[in-house]
């Protein structure tokens, strides 16, 4: 092929990204990405510079134990309508509309929160935000699969993850900065501003189709039938397709695939505060070129996926994910560098681009769309668990062995994930190719 007519073809799969659809689904990444930093990597910088203490910072990674446990009131937010919203705007968008007004209330009552003088109203109200953001991810995740043809599922999972890296961004960097300017409160509020303006796109947003509810068979009745299909139903499609085994590897692999990552995500603010690094240099640094650096990330993710296949990108990702853990020993031994600071930023954040644009692809491909909101939330859910319990032991493992032990212990936990994949290399028919039964609206 000459490079004209390569170029050609690149350039009209680029216009997909134009698509008002598409363009969208980046604004509903950016409406799902902006709670987590509030309640996370943003929230620590709070504490820590509250006085608390790393120990019990490292237990706010239980707060996000509702992005672990969503899957258990998923098949509610799957199939039951809301009274009023959803008969004005249709389910997925009824459901969005209410948890994104009742999400941006929970964010600005976190932000009159102190935690110097009332930690537990602080962990109550950041327990709130992340129930209400994992309840909102519930409609996001099934809005994005419904809304939008299965040749451009790649393309709109590319732009949810960029709208929510550019959240990440807004409510990390920008959040820091407002704080260091005008004082927790005001950037609290602001990011709960944000969150009211997202409403706008779910009113703009046309509702996706609805597939066509079965009817109950002969001598069932219907309440019963309708529980069924909504609670069991999904989770028994997912054991049935892949076989029992399989599944049970799968879910595993989900678990443990960004367990380093997790784990040592969880205390990287209070590192910086120990290292000295004023919330400005962690801001420009840390959260606006680290944004430029997982972004690349992110597309070169999508380069290996497209290359490669899934779960030979998988492989590929998680070992540049594994190795870039390492930086951070470098950075603990030359103290506060802002070039040192800079290169692991670099380094770490275009591994961890790669990583979650191969996941997210992959989680997708593993959903029947028939019950996109349910298997979803069940598989991100089990991602969840890594980032949320497990991690939440993450302050008491760097007590016992320092800063340099931590680290490499963050590096060996990403092997267990890795060598599941080539498990399922040899036990998995390969997701791109396994049919997908059509229903209507789908």
């Amino acid at each position: 092929m000459s490079e004209p007519a390569a170029a050609q073809r690149w350039l009209e799969a680029a216009r997909v990204y134009l698509e008002p659809r598409i363009l969208g689904i980046l604004l509903l990444g950016f409406a799902s990405g902006l709670p987590l930093a509030l309640t996370g990597g943003t929230l620590t910088m709070r504490l820590a510079e509250a006085g608390v203490q790393t120990a019990a910072i490292g237990f706010f990674a239980w707060v996000g134990l509702a992005y672990g446990w969503k899957f258990l009131w998923s098949p509610v937010v799957d199939r039951v309508p809301l009274p009023l919203l959803s008969r004005a705007l249709g389910r997925r968008r009824g459901w969005l509309l209410a948890t994104q007004l009742a999400l941006a209330a929970a964010t600005s009552g976190l932000g009159l929160a102190d935690p110097a003088t009332d930690l537990a109203r602080v962990a109550g109200l950041a327990v709130l935000v992340a129930f209400l953001s994992a309840t909102q991810d519930i409609v996001i995740d099934a809005f994005r699969v419904e809304l939008v043809s299965r040749d451009r599922q790649g393309a709109a999972a590319a732009m949810l993850v960029i709208g929510y890296r550019l959240a990440m961004f807004v409510s990390g960097a920008g959040a820091l900065l407002l704080a260091e300017w005008y004082g927790w409160e005001l950037a609290y509020g602001a990011m709960a501003a944000l969150l009211l303006a997202a409403v706008a796109v779910t009113l703009t947003l046309p509702e996706p189709a609805v597939p066509t509810e079965p009817a109950p068979p002969p001598g069932r009745g219907a309440l019963a039938f309708r529980l069924e299909q909504a609670v069991v139903a999904p989770f028994a499609e997912f054991f049935a397709r892949n076989g029992a085994a399989t599944a049970i590897l799968i879910l595993l692999f989900v678990v443990l695939y960004k367990l380093g990552d997790a784990l040592l995500g969880a205390l990287t603010s209070p590192l910086y505060v120990g290292l000295g690094f004023a919330k400005s240099e962690v801001a420009a640094i840390v959260k606006s070129w680290g944004l430029v650096a997982v972004l690349v990330g992110g597309v070169l993710g999508g380069l290996v996926v497209k290359r490669l296949g899934l779960l030979p990108a998988l492989w590929v990702c998680g070992l540049a994910q594994m190795a870039s853990n390492l930086m951070f020993l470098l950075l603990y031994w030359a103290g506060h560098d802002l070039l040192v600071l800079g290169l692991t930023i670099t380094i770490e954040n275009l591994a961890g681009g790669m990583g979650t644009t191969a996941f997210v692809a992959y989680l997708s491909a593993l959903c029947n769309v028939t019950y996109t909101a349910t298997q979803y939330a069940l598989l991100s859910s089990l991602m969840a668990q890594a980032r949320t319990f497990l991690a939440g032991f993450a302050g008491l493992l760097q007590a016992g062995l320092g800063w340099p032990g931590f680290v490499l212990l963050t590096t060996v936990a990403a092997l267990p994930g890795l060598l599941l994949i080539r498990l399922l290399e040899r036990r998995l028919q390969p997701a791109e190719e396994r049919p997908v039964p059509l229903v209507q609206g789908a």
